[in-house]
């Protein structure tokens, strides 16, 4: 294990010069502020300016002007649809909202009308209140049974004075699980338990569980080639890439450095298929490790196309996972075509992480029912055959951490730009879940201290 560099898996994209005066990147913030306006009214039922505040400040340091800047945002909530006008001779960059699905962004140069095309949740959603049920399929007897102990009050009250665990930082939700059990519980004034956010990376996590489902049900095999349509031509020498070389980070995919961020999905409007699926071999597989978006977005696509593209392929998240562990209060977003942008678009909020958490916990077991496969857990949590040079292990899209960052063997985390952390502590049967707004560039988290300050608070129960 090594000690983690958060910048060999955020790393920034060179800022653009003069980037008020390229199109394209006005283009690009113009959906930045579209897309999460969007998501943060009708996701999380936000007003504007709490968005501003939050999810548009302390951002990419080549958008954070031009968002400002840039026009306020139009929110028709009758058509439920945000639009940020950019370019005179263009229409505005549009973000469109659907029932579970959340917000998807048009290309650049589409109209209004288009977001009648987009694909829909057909699924029903189980009746009755769900959060009434027992926790943690519901909320009923969730909440801690006793106050916490002193030295746990001490770090969860340190951890949100924006210093304790780096100069800036902003939390805004804290969760610790112990034996099952909510131990603390806190969150931000204007946040609660069912106050989602955007997940960013964390999201990977998700995709390796909705990978662990899919094989559970038999219908995929993770040392099995990917099935990518885009790379079905006879020859093509992606189409031996495997599930588990994506999800270990070891494609040997070109990318646009370390840490592509993958601009033109997340804000340009532009599919999973056009940019991720287009991606050259730069290395063999298997021969590198390098931290990707298009690896995760690869991996949602052949689940997608192993389901037939259709609606069975829109559902399956909710149907096979979300609702099977009490997730109701998760959305993911997909882009136009329909593939989910499972890299890291689901908002979500720290209870849903918490559940899915424990499902792992669980050894992916639910209410007796198997969900993941036997062994699933140690697959995620077991590093890939080629690991980054420097920082924390790599598992299949979960961290690896352990006594080198003074936390047990056998630690891992789901982990998220701007400080969305969940730690699964096996040994402990501990989960811990933090979530923030983190500035993009500067502002650190302490994430090893953190954990190992909450870990041996729990050691004080009194």
């Amino acid at each position: 294990m090594r000690i983690l560099i958060v910048a060999a898996f955020f790393c920034a994209v060179p800022v653009v010069g003069h980037a008020q005066e390229d199109p394209h990147i006005r283009a690009l913030a113009a959906g930045y502020k579209a897309a999460f306006v969007c998501s943060g009214v009708f996701n999380a039922g936000q007003t504007p300016e709490q968005i501003a505040a939050d999810d548009l400040d302390g951002i990419y340091v080549q958008y954070q002007a031009l968002v400002r800047s840039l026009p306020p945002p139009q929110v028709d909530r009758a058509k439920r649809m945000v639009s940020v006008p950019f370019d005179e001779k263009l229409p505005p960059r549009i973000s469109a909202w659907r029932p579970g699905l959340g917000c998807t962004q048009l290309p650049i140069g589409a109209g209004p009308e288009m977001a009648a095309t987009l694909p829909q949740l057909k699924a029903v959603r189980p009746s009755g209140d769900l959060d009434k049920r027992a926790w943690p399929e519901g909320d009923a007897g969730a909440a801690a049974t006793k106050q916490p102990s002193a030295a746990l009050s001490q770090v969860v009250a340190k951890l949100f004075d924006g210093q304790t665990y780096g100069a800036g930082t902003k939390t805004t939700a804290i969760i610790v699980i112990q034996d099952g059990k909510i131990r603390a519980e806190r969150y931000r004034d204007g946040y609660d338990l069912h106050t989602p956010q955007r997940t960013w990376s964390a999201a990977k996590s998700i995709t390796a569980t909705l990978v662990g489902r899919a094989v559970q049900l038999g219908l995929l095999e993770v040392d099995a080639p990917a099935n990518i349509p885009e790379w079905k031509h006879p020859g093509d020498p992606r189409a031996a890439i495997t599930l588990a070389t994506l999800m270990h980070m070891n494609s040997g995919l070109w990318t646009d450095g370390p840490g592509n961020r993958t601009d033109e999905v997340y804000l340009g409007g532009g599919s999973v298929t056009q940019w991720a699926a287009a991606m050259p071999l730069e290395a063999a597989p298997g021969s590198r490790f390098r931290y990707a978006n298009n690896d995760p977005l690869l991996v949602a696509r052949s689940v997608r196309a192993t389901l037939g593209d259709g609606q069975a392929a829109i559902d399956f998240p909710f149907t096979e996972l979300f609702w099977r562990i009490g997730m109701f209060h998760t959305t993911p977003e997909t882009d136009w075509q329909g593939n989910y942008v499972l890299s890291s678009q689901v908002w979500t909020t720290a209870r849903d992480l918490a559940r899915l958490a424990l499902l792992y916990l669980n050894h992916g077991v639910w209410n007796g029912q198997r969900l993941l496969p036997e062994g699933w857990p140690t697959f995620v949590a077991t590093p890939g055959a080629v690991q980054p040079p420097t920082g924390a292990g790599y598992g299949a899209f979960f961290w690896l951490y352990g006594p080198e960052q003074g936390l047990p063997e056998g630690t891992y985390l789901m982990n998220g730009n701007r400080g969305q952390y969940v730690f699964i502590v096996p040994s402990k049967k501990v989960v811990i879940v933090r979530r923030g707004f983190d500035p993009a560039n500067g502002g650190i988290f302490d994430l090893a201290r953190f954990g190992r300050d909450i870990l041996a608070a729990l050691e004080h129960p009194s």
